[in-house]
Formats: structure tokens, C-alpha cells, sequence
């Protein structure tokens, strides 16, 4: 499926087809996974030529969906005796008296919500490894052309379509659709979470060449949680708190790139900005996940979010709740990133010199050898220090390691404060 070839709005594209794909999956079986994607590219080039003389219908989204479902019906009456479909749906699919109900039963709304959930679960099988289960997320139910997803991951065109290609052999030796009653459903619960944080991280924190951030992803990521989080057997709490997490940082998005496409801090951003709807559905979810004994990291995640959307203002903020927070994050979740967060906290809450010293202390700062933001960081509070100088050289290796002309923006505006602040510098 190549949305390039595809002339109308993305959007509906992205959207529609991994609803499409998870439905005709879900009557062909994984096994002929490439069937359904081939109704859904025929649904969509169909649209092509039929809207071009009469105009988009009024309904584009139910269009499709009917257009995909006649195409299914013809598909396994042809070739009914030739293959074998799902083998759940057994002789439903094999009777004439019952092949056509079934799939007008199977494409219906909340058939189809299941089937995206049956879907997500069965891109993120436990044998596949997490780029794997995300780069399927993104091509399959997100409707990403290997071309994107490969802009996504920063590899190339042709390792993508092998990670895609290996991962779905994987996907069709299980000749079915994840089982979301099955006794392993809890065990994948967690995968699935993973690979939707990643997924969201990418969009909202991403390395892509042309944008440090990627609103697509990160909305596809809170489309998908929502659907974890209205089924009755995946909203769990850790679910719940994921949800909350994403909503509370995709709300920030329209403060976080301005007009003119320039990256701001969280501490510069314009909170007026800010999706006071979204702000509000993650403050609700939040408030439902606290329930149970588990605590887990995303819990603690959107509590630290939920602290910086109730604050009208950085000045404002509870850095105190921000810091403990963050001690309990690195208990759970240990990571130099986490840690560089948590220095950062420490810099707003006390002053910019305990910062530095918190960063100078922490383990593992090789890892953040390629992270921009790390040098930055150190810029950062070297200049509130009182030494742009020191700033100076710091932005300087940050600017080297700018993955966007985004984040190269962003890191000029700082040396250009640092010459402000020392014009020798």
C-alpha cells in the first residue's frame, strides 16, 4: 500500500486503511494478509475513478469501507475453493446462505474497532523484536508507506521492506488474528503499550530529517490508545496511565512548533496553546488508572505531565512534586535520559549549578553521546550560570548533532542568547 499513489487527503488514507486492512484481515485470515491489502489499494485506486467524474460522496470514510466489503465478498466467492480464509470463521465463509451477512456483520463499527485491536495485538507478537512491532503498527494499521516508516526509524527504504516483509512471515504462521479472550492476552498487553509509547516518542521526540516532530505519529499513537483504553479488556490501569500520558503531551504539540516552524522548549512555550480538551481527557484517564497496586512507569510519566499542565507558567510549576516524581521514575525505569530530566528538575527547583552537578554525577552519559539535547542541556544552564562563554562551546556540539532543521533552529537561537550574553564568545 503506497499513499503516494494516492491523490487525495493522507489523512483519510492513513486512517481508513488500517481500519480496512484490520476488517478484511480479520475474513481472509493473517496468512493472506497481502489479499487484504490488495482490496484495500483496489478500494482506493476505485476511488480515484469514480470521484474524479462524480465528486467526493458526502460519506468518503463509508464509501470505502462498503467498496471494500463488496470487493471481499467477490474475492472469497471466487476463490473459496482455491484458498483457505480465517479459520475461525469456518463454514460461515464457505455457505452462500451465510458468506454475505457474516461480512456485512464483520465490517461493522465495533467489528471493525476489534479487529484494529486483534490487529495490534498481532503485530506485537512476542517473537518479533520492537522495531519490528512498531514499523507493522505504522505500515499496516497506520497506513505508512515503507518509504515513511523508513523515514521514521532513519534507515533505508530497503531495510524497512525486509524488517516489514520478515516480520509478516512471522505475523502468517499464526494463521490468525490475536485472540484478545486468549490466556496470554495480559502478557501482550505490555508489549502493546511499548510499542504504542515508542510510537508516540517517535512522533513527539523523533529523529526525522525533515521535522523534530511528527504530529502524524503521534496522533495515530493517541488514536490507537483510545482503543485500548475503550475496550473493557485492555483499559487496565497501565493502559489507562498510558493514555493519560499521551494525551497530556499531545496536548502540548501546538505550543511545541510555532508559525513559522520553530521548535520551543517547554519552559518557553506559549500554554494558551495548549489542547485544554486534551488536557482534560488526560487529567480524567489519569485519575481512573490510580486504581490496583501496580505502579508503572507510565503512571509516573503522565503524573509529571499532569504537574506541568496544571502549572500556568514554568515559574509556577511544583518542581518539588516534579523531582520526587522523577526519583520514583528512576527506580523503575533507570535510564541516562531520565536522569538528564531529572538534573533538569533539580536546576528549576534549586538553581542552575545543582543541575550541572546532578549531570556530572550520572551514570551512563556515553549513551547520550549522539543526543543533542544533552550538550544542550549543558549550554543551557551554563548560561543561566553567569558563563555564556562555556554555553557557547556547548551549543556548539549540540548544533553538530541536530537530527532537523527544527532542532539546528532551535540550538542557533541559543548561541545567538549566548552572544547577547558575551559577544567575545
Amino acid at each position: 500500500m503506497e499513499p503516494a499513489a494516492v491523490e487525495f487527503d493522507d489523512h483519510l488514507f492513513r486512517h481508513e486503511a488500517g481500519r480496512m486492512v484490520a476488517a478484511l484481515t480479520r475474513i481472509f485470515g493473517v496468512h493472506n494478509l497481502a489479499l487484504a491489502e490488495d482490496v484495500v489499494q483496489d478500494a482506493f485506486c476505485r476511488a480515484l475513478e469514480v470521484w474524479k467524474f462524480r465528486g467526493v460522496p458526502e460519506n468518503p470514510s463509508a464509501w470505502l469501507m462498503a467498496t471494500a466489503k463488496h470487493r471481499a465478498i467477490d474475492v472469497l466467492r471466487r476463490e473459496r475453493t482455491a484458498r483457505t480464509f480465517a479459520p475461525e470463521l469456518g463454514r460461515m465463509l464457505e455457505s452462500e446462505w451465510t458468506l454475505v451477512p457474516a461480512v456485512h456483520e464483520l465490517f461493522g463499527a465495533h467489528a471493525i474497532e476489534d479487529d484494529e485491536l486483534r490487529m495490534m495485538f498481532s503485530c506485537c507478537h512476542p517473537r518479533l523484536p520492537e522495531p519490528a512491532q512498531v514499523a507493522l503498527i505504522l505500515h499496516i494499521l497506520c497506513g505508512f508507506s515503507v518509504a515513511e516508516v523508513a523515514g521514521a526509524f532513519l534507515s533505508t527504504n530497503s531495510a524497512i521492506e525486509k524488517r516489514i516483509a520478515r516480520a509478516k512471515k512471522v505475523l502468517a504462521g499464526s494463521r490468525k488474528l490475536f485472540d484478545l479472550t486468549a490466556a496470554d492476552f495480559s502478557a501482550r498487553l505490555s508489549v502493546v503499550h511499548r510499542a504504542l509509547y515508542l510510537l508516540f516518542n517517535e512522533g513527539y521526540h523523533g529523529a526525522s530529517a525533515e521535522s523534530a516532530v511528527r504530529v502524524e505519529l503521534c496522533g495515530e499513537a493517541l488514536r490507537l490508545a483510545g482503543l485500548l483504553c475503550r475496550n473493557p479488556l485492555a483499559s487496565t490501569p497501565a493502559t489507562l496511565a498510558l493514555g493519560a500520558l499521551i494525551c497530556l503531551h499531545a496536548a502540548r504539540l501546538p505550543g511545541r512548533v510555532d508559525a513559522s516552524g520553530d521548535l520551543h522548549s517547554l519552559l518557553e512555550q506559549d500554554r494558551s496553546q495548549w489542547d485544554a480538551r486534551l488536557v482534560t481527557e488526560g487529567q480524567r484517564l489519569l485519575d481512573l488508572s490510580a486504581t490496583g497496586p501496580e505502579l508503572t512507569e507510565y503512571h509516573v510519566e503522565a503524573a509529571i505531565a499532569s504537574v506541568h499542565a496544571s502549572a500556568h507558567s514554568a515559574e509556577d510549576t511544583d518542581w518539588e512534586r516534579i523531582l520526587s516524581l522523577y526519583d520514583t521514575l528512576l527506580k523503575i525505569r533507570p535510564s541516562p535520559v531520565v536522569a538528564l530530566n531529572r538534573a533538569i528538575a533539580v536546576a528549576q527547583y534549586r538553581d542552575p549549578e545543582r543541575g550541572l552537578e546532578e549531570i556530572r554525577a550520572m551514570k551512563g552519559l556515553d549513551r547520550l553521546a549522539a543526543y543533542p539535547f544533552y550538550p544542550a542541556t549543558l549550554g543551557e544552564l551554563e548560561l543561566r550560570s553567569g558563563r555564556p562563554e562555556i554555553a557557547h562551546q556547548h551549543f556548539h556540539a549540540a548544533l553538530a548533532l541536530t537530527r532537523s532543521p527544527m532542532e539546528r533552529r532551535f540550538i542557533e537561537r541559543r548561541i545567538a542568547a549566548c552572544l547577547l550574553h558575551d559577544p567575545t564568545a
